[in-house]
């Protein structure tokens, strides 16, 4: 009997929804919501997840991340805007991700476009401005086997075109080389930097994007194990990705990599040949308007 009731709690529980410790992720069920009701929950993290099993209704997900001050915004303030990226499970089904913002919605994800590898969708808003993302479930008869879920990360404004996805970003966005204040900037906040060389360029037309692989001379640093042994003899190796119409091509020479962690992937920020960023920062650090020091040799 114990053990019934227990099974009984769990389903319940299940059927309600619950937030993980810190309201960074949801899961729940639409078997407890009826056809036509909205259920209204709040994501309070950078990042996280939602798993939405039996899709019935429709969830309300308001994004209220608690996220650091803007670089160069000054001590204290809050971003001048913020941006969220979502990825989509690859068994996305049975609802329609939209956006609202200010009372109108823009269809995110229409459930037809889900596919085993999803590609990310990303958004930008002022802080003054109302925004939710809205998840519609779509009518079946069966709605066994349909989860509705996603990852999602925001991020404030710093460097604004640094951080996000470059895939995320228009051509003469993501393209273009970064200028001398970026880069000094990116030394000293991206997730990696990496000097070394590129060893290969792989293409891949499904995603729209070229992955970098890359021989590693020396990690100054990385936030997670991006770059390990396994490339030349002495040397840690990985992969970088770029979207597809920049056309990287492989080249010779040595270069520092620095860039951005997105949903496990690390993303191209600014690459210039290390004989260049030598010399941008020792110029910087004569005039004193280096951002942070970097060991240069």
């Amino acid at each position: 009997m114990r053990a019934l009731w227990a099974l009984c709690l769990a389903g319940l529980a299940a059927a309600l929804g619950s937030f993980s410790a810190d309201q960074c992720s949801w899961r729940g069920s639409g078997l407890s919501q009826e056809a036509g009701s909205v259920e209204q929950l709040t994501l309070r993290c950078a990042e996280g997840s939602l798993e939405w099993l039996y899709p019935t209704g429709a969830l309300r997900i308001r994004l209220a991340p608690r996220l650091p001050p803007a670089t160069g915004t000054g001590k204290g303030r809050s971003p001048r805007h913020v941006t969220a990226c979502i990825k989509p499970a690859g068994t996305f089904r049975g609802a329609q991700l939209y956006l609202e913002r200010d009372g109108e919605l823009e269809l995110l994800l229409p459930e037809a476009e889900a596919a085993p590898r999803p590609r990310v969708r990303c958004f930008s808003w002022l802080p003054r401005e109302k925004v939710a993302l809205f998840l519609q479930a779509t009518p079946h008869h069966d709605i066994s086997r349909r989860i509705a879920a996603f990852r999602y990360e925001l991020r404030g404004d710093w460097l604004a075109r640094l951080a996000l996805p470059a895939a995320s970003l228009p051509a003469e966005g993501a393209c273009r080389p970064c200028n001398d204040t970026e880069l000094l900037m990116a030394i000293c906040t991206s997730d990696f930097v990496v000097r070394g060389s590129i060893r290969s360029v792989s293409n891949d037309a499904e995603l729209q994007e070229s992955i970098i692989g890359v021989s590693a001379i020396r990690i100054h640093r990385q936030k997670f194990p991006l770059f390990q042994a396994g490339g030349r003899p002495g040397r840690a190796a990985g992969s970088i990705r770029t979207p597809l119409r920049c056309g990287v091509r492989p080249g010779p020479g040595t270069f520092l990599f620095t860039g951005w962690l997105h949903f496990g992937e690390a993303w191209l920020s600014c690459a210039p040949r290390y004989k260049d960023f030598q010399r941008i920062y020792e110029d910087a650090r004569r005039r004193r308007q280096n951002p942070c020091e970097f060991p240069v040799d």
